[in-house]
């Protein structure tokens, strides 16, 4: 075992918040557990791993103790050989006080693969009947969600459970982006009648960021000019998350900015609030809006498909280049009321006494249950006669 013990300051983490905390890992080793330690009551420190030939986990401030092995690892982490020579246990100092804080590593290596965990699958359970949507040129209208987490992060939830939990809300696809890590991605190809999507939240102190698509894991130690380009370079999209979500707003410099954005965030609790939309507006001219849940718990945050991105595609294996071509609209949840372009009309569903407003701000009531309106070019959206937000259409 080694034993660790140091101090970061305040200046320690203005002059770099990403430290790495180098160890020797021996020929022959089968295990390695790495525990942290320090006083929470004063303050943060995210937990990673690197190995010499690059990113081997990340848990944040989820976890303050992780095991890596040739056959499995805790969630967040990637099983498989570990090399003999020095590896690194990152830290990010994400709240160090004025006076510092002094923290603790223990460090295990052993030759032996101790038992894998036990985790009991959930059973298989039923999907509500769809929405009766009309199709446009042989495309569908699928709904989903796209930004939920995972024990792979600082969720809950298995990525089945998860799974199961979107599946009884009805939606068709789900894209689990935990944090900083690809560790879930092996795990999304279990079989439970929902498309569930690789993605990963790149996720740092002045800004978050989705990565959407198998496109390797994105370095969060990077600028986000880099992110940017990995995900064009690999085939992927990227998209700004709650940019204005509190301490986790977009504060970012970025010299293209990216054309996806989670304008509808769960953390938009009162939607008379027109900061989102007017944000949308001016971050990027041609920006497709999504919607997301950002799912952690029940509880917290909103549960899957709260809100609902609709996305027009083939089927659930197209949903990104669909989201690319800007195909969307989104609902407060699955059964809420819609606002579909099916061409040349719009589409109001069940939308009874609220009211359309067009890009230009011209109004008009919406009077039936299945509405159809005709469309022009930009965002449309439905409102309650408070002006409270209720659809999106792109």
């Amino acid at each position: 075992m080694t034993l660790i013990r140091g101090h970061w300051s305040l200046d320690d983490r203005l002059e770099r918040i990403l430290r790495e905390v180098p160890f020797e890992v021996p020929g022959g080793t089968a295990a390695l557990t790495v525990r942290l330690s320090f006083d929470r009551s004063q303050g943060v420190l995210d937990l990673g791993c690197g190995s010499p030939e690059g990113f081997r986990g990340w848990s944040g401030g989820a976890r303050d103790e992780y095991t890596i092995t040739t056959d499995w690892a805790t969630p967040g982490y990637l099983p498989g050989e570990l090399k003999a020579g020095t590896w690194q246990v990152w830290l990010r100092l994400h709240r160090v006080p004025p006076q510092g804080l002094d923290y603790t590593l223990e460090i295990i290596t052993e030759s032996a693969v101790p038992p894998r965990p036990v985790v009991e699958e959930p059973p298989h359970g039923e999907r509500p009947p769809r929405r009766d949507l009309p199709g446009v040129d042989g495309l569908r209208w699928f709904a989903g969600d796209f930004h939920a987490h995972t024990v792979h992060s600082d969720g809950v939830l298995t990525v089945p459970e998860l799974a199961e939990l979107a599946k009884g809300r009805g939606l068709d696809f789900l894209v689990v982006t935990d944090h900083n890590t690809v560790s879930h991605h092996p795990w999304l190809g279990d079989d439970r009648g929902i498309a569930l999507l690789p993605g990963q939240e790149v996720t740092t102190d002045r800004g978050h960021a989705n990565v959407f698509g198998d496109v390797g894991w994105v370095d969060f130690r990077q600028p986000a000019d880099s992110w940017v380009r990995h995900a064009a370079r690999e085939g992927g999209l990227i998209s700004i998350n709650h940019p204005l979500g509190g301490d986790c707003a977009w504060l970012q410099p970025v010299a293209e900015r990216p054309r996806i954005a989670e304008v509808w965030h769960s953390g938009w609790w009162d939607r008379r609030w027109g900061a989102p939309l007017a944000w949308a507006d001016a971050w990027h001219p041609d920006l497709v809006a999504i919607g997301a849940s950002d799912f952690h718990r029940i509880g917290d945050d909103g549960l899957p498909g709260a809100p609902t991105t609709w996305v027009l595609a083939e089927d659930t294996s197209t949903i990104f280049d669909a989201v690319a071509a800007g195909r969307t609209a989104i609902s407060a949840g699955p059964g809420e009321p819609l606002l579909l372009r099916l061409g040349d009309e719009l589409l109001a569903l069940d939308a009874d006494g609220l009211v359309l407003v067009r890009p230009g701000g011209d109004r008009q009531v919406i009077r039936g249950e299945r509405v159809r309106v005709p469309v022009g070019e930009g965002r449309h959206r439905l409102e309650t006669y408070e002006n409270e937000v209720i659809a999106l259409c792109e």
